[in-house]
């Protein structure tokens, strides 16, 4: 009885109400139709290179990720470094395997290029490298059989021009180096955007006062935002399935990641703004913080997972949320906003032990200066946490003698020092130091 009233409830459960109106899918899909709104191609590279390029898979990517995890365990290294093993036995098999994965792809790329193009000349080595031979037991059973690491594709070109001239291109099947272990999806792209550090003050105070930050904590996070991509970043190619912005928030597989606060903070303050930046595109967020586009072929609204995988597909999609990064002052302030709440450090509550005390505070206790803030703030952004400030501090305070963290405050300059994440900023003139 128990199962047939479970099942009745799920057949019977109501489906989701569609938040956009007949009229306004009819509209949107309508608009995207016009003629040269997109258009899809060979990049201009093919004619150069050929169009068959060798990528690494996504699924080759999966597998290093996993060997990267066996090798340094659960921690997540930089996206920007390869984990490589100690173990002879298991790097020289990995390697070996990867010369020769994308040595066969460059001879399938190859083949095909010149019997469109006769004239190209071969890119791969006559004589390849050796076949690999049998994986390692042991590496098979701590990371998973090894698929191939390399294929042969053809990245496309697609442009996409809206109603006011704006035009936006990318490629496909982005060229990741060979080991990265974040890429997901070939149907991806990316772009960087203008870079916060081209932007002047005049432009950017504007935009963090109004995200609720005083001169102080704007000064700080500038400096950081400034090592970061553009309000215009976009990539849709990795592990965050869509990321956009200074800071890649993104949506998550099930699309209710960091962009859909970016998205119902500016739906929030600035309605008129977000109808023109995004819901007349097709693009909004739910009641439920969760992404809902309206298919721009057939009007079919997407939610979820399966909007996700729109916005990536079809980068009719992709465009919109570029232009609202790339013209949109109210999503640039969103952006902002969502970083403040998500990553500004001075309210974060640490313990430390000194002399048998637990003591507890905020960081705003013990780092009053820009330059700390900044350090702290940069390592959130990055790290998505300010680990280890409880650490360092805990070994100052020992080395000084400190039993409060109002002694702790005057070794500031020290624990900043040791906290140095990718700059120091300590050497920026523009913020505050600690004083002494």
């Amino acid at each position: 009885m128990l199962f047939h009233l479970v099942f009745a409830s799920i057949v019977t459960a109501p489906a989701q109400q569609p938040i956009f109106t007949p009229e306004e899918r009819a509209a949107i899909v309508s608009y995207w139709s016009v003629p040269g709104r997109y258009t899809m191609g060979l990049p201009p590279t093919a004619l150069k290179n050929g169009p068959w390029q060798v990528r690494l898979t996504p699924d080759g990517s999966r597998w290093f990720w996993a060997y990267q995890r066996a090798i340094a365990g659960p921690g997540k290294p930089p996206p920007n470094l390869d984990i490589k093993a100690t173990a002879p036995e298991w790097e020289n098999w990995v390697q070996a395997k990867l010369d020769y994965d994308r040595w066969c792809a460059q001879t399938v790329a190859d083949a095909a290029n010149r019997a469109l193009m006769p004239q190209l000349a071969p890119v791969a080595a006559q004589s390849g490298p050796p076949p690999p031979g049998p994986a390692p037991a042991d590496l098979v059973e701590k990371v998973g059989n090894p698929p191939a690491f390399a294929s042969a594709v053809v990245p496309m070109q697609f442009s996409v021009t809206f109603d006011d001239g704006d035009k936006y291109v990318y490629t496909d099947n982005p060229n990741m180096r060979p080991r990265y272990a974040y890429y997901r999806s070939p149907n991806g792209v990316m772009d960087p955007g203008r870079s916060l550090r081209s932007m002047s003050d005049a432009e950017l105070d504007p935009l963090f006062a109004g995200a609720g930050m005083n001169p102080s904590e704007a000064r700080a996070a500038k400096a950081v935002s400034r090592l970061e991509g553009g309000f215009d970043a976009v990539n849709t190619y990795d592990t965050g399935w869509v990321s956009i912005g200074f800071i890649q928030c993104i949506t998550g597989e099930r699309g209710d990641g960091s962009l859909m606060e970016v998205l119902a903070r500016e739906k929030a303050d600035n309605p008129d703004a977000y109808n023109a930046d995004y819901r007349r595109f097709g693009i909004d967020v739910n009641a439920a913080g969760v992404l809902v586009v309206v298919d721009p072929s057939t009007g079919a609204e997407l939610t979820g997972n399966e909007a996700v995988r729109k916005v990536i597909d079809d980068k009719r999609l992709t465009a919109c949320f570029q232009k609202a990064g790339r013209r949109s002052l109210a999503f640039r302030t969103a952006q902002i906003a969502v970083a403040r709440s998500h990553y500004w450090p001075a309210n974060d509550v640490f313990r430390v032990s000194v002399n048998g005390t637990t003591l507890e505070g905020r960081v705003s206790d013990v780092i009053r200066s820009e330059a700390g803030m900044a350090t702290l703030f940069d390592r959130k952004v990055n790290r998505g946490t300010i680990a280890p400030f409880a650490e360092v501090l805990e070994r100052i305070m020992r080395s000084h003698s400190c039993t409060t963290l109002e002694e702790a405050r005057r070794y500031e300059r020290e624990i900043i020092a040791e906290l140095k994440y990718r700059v120091d900023f300590l050497q920026d003139p523009t913020l505050s130091k600690p004083e002494g």
